[in-house]
């Protein structure tokens, strides 16, 4: 894949462009050469709008990934496919249980995909591949399948559960994360991460054969977590070598205020409009 690689963010928290618009969500159009990706697809139809804005057409997917089934990933996964009707969809099949989350207030609310999302995936279904294991989504662009809990300080994040009365946790078995290889080293892009970053990046390198990782990118689910794992979050990137890092969407203030502190001069920002360039191998 010796080609040039841009990263576009659709969908994050936050933005800086006149033009474009935030949500809470997460998004981002890959065009590697030829081959042009979604990863993710936000909360609502706010996608359609910023591609638009930024002269990305959708329409030319090729293939759809998605990291979990949470709303704010897959919310505009319907849309996505009636404007590409060629697209192969990669997602685990966990993505479509039903799921909610336990607000700090006790409330329970549905966190799972809307029906107008699941209802585009079933009448898709010959064009779906349930990736439970590590699986190529197009030429030198892999997503992991599910990921191996091995650390000890890492969860999934949050309050999460498979019923409504969350009397059964979640756990979000169907979280994965998208790479490939560039020039400089293996770069990941995340979703939510709440198989764990660290857990993420050893499965990486564990599929890659210990391929050096230069980027890692997304979400991190950081948000609850208390300083002791954000600072062996931050150790264990600097064991694996991570030249680049960009905390985004549910990262947490806390954590990406400690990780630019911690790298001062390998943070990016990942903004709705960023755009990053890679070249592959």
């Amino acid at each position: 894949m010796n080609e040039h690689i841009s990263l576009t963010i659709l969908v994050e928290n936050s933005v800086n462009t006149r033009g474009l618009l935030a949500e809470h969500g997460w998004a981002v159009w890959i065009q590697a050469g030829a081959q042009s990706l979604l990863f993710d697809t936000g909360q609502s139809q706010l996608l359609q709008a910023n591609a638009q804005t930024l002269g990305v057409s959708l329409q030319k997917a090729q293939s759809v990934v998605l990291s979990h089934g949470h709303f704010d990933h897959t919310g505009g996964l319907a849309a996505i496919l009636s404007a590409s009707p060629q697209a192969q969809v990669f997602v685990h099949p966990a993505a479509l249980a039903a799921k909610y989350a336990r607000r700090d207030d006790g409330r329970t609310v549905s966190a799972g995909m809307t029906a107008p999302a699941a209802q585009a995936l079933r009448e898709r279904e010959a064009s779906v591949h349930w990736t439970t294991d590590v699986t190529e989504v197009a030429g030198g662009i892999f997503v992991t399948g599910k990921v191996p809990r091995l650390t000890l300080f890492e969860d999934t994040g949050g309050q999460f559960f498979l019923d409504e009365q969350c009397n059964q946790p979640d756990p979000l078995t169907d979280d994965q994360s998208l790479f490939f290889e560039t020039r400089e080293g293996i770069v990941v892009i995340l979703g939510c991460a709440h198989a764990g970053v660290v857990n993420t990046l050893q499965h990486i390198r564990q599929i890659t054969g210990g391929k050096p990782i230069h980027t890692v990118l997304g979400g991190m689910h950081l948000l609850n977590a208390k300083p002791e794992r954000i600072e062996q979050t931050i150790q264990a990137f600097r064991q694996l070598g991570i030249q680049r890092v960009g905390p985004a969407h549910c990262t947490g203030m806390a954590a990406t205020t400690r990780l630019w502190s911690a790298f001062p001069n390998g943070c990016v920002g990942c903004s709705v409009g960023t755009r990053l360039e890679f070249v592959g191998i």
